[in-house]
């Protein structure tokens, strides 16, 4: 089963640290367990455009949606067995110790 992992920043979690920033030992971990599809890191949310569709009108508005001390600054697709092998697949993400990682199954459309 694939799983989302949203990473997050999270404004009550201990200070970055470059020094414990290990995300190249945790790519190669998850990537020699054929665990990793895909992922990378996203632009600042003042970056974003939020788009709108209705009526027919369609409206782009520049920065984020909603303002909030965390925001969504990657993202990673693995595939795992079960909630539970994903749960410490994300644990082990050096932002489970800097923010917060939500976990989310994915959805297929058919």
């Amino acid at each position: 089963m694939e799983f989302l992992l949203l990473i997050c920043t999270d404004a009550t979690a201990p200070p970055y640290d470059p020094a414990d920033d290990d995300i190249d030992v945790w790519i190669a971990d998850v990537t020699s367990r054929g665990v990793h599809r895909h992922g990378d890191r996203l632009r600042p949310p003042e970056d974003a455009t939020t788009v709108t569709r209705r009526g027919g009108d369609v409206t782009a508005t520049p920065g984020p949606f909603t303002p909030s001390a965390e925001s969504i600054v990657g993202y990673d697709v693995i595939e795992c067995d079960s909630l539970d092998v994903a749960i410490d697949v994300a644990s082990r993400h050096p932002m489970a110790r800097f923010g917060q990682i939500e976990v989310r199954p994915m959805w297929p459309m058919g």
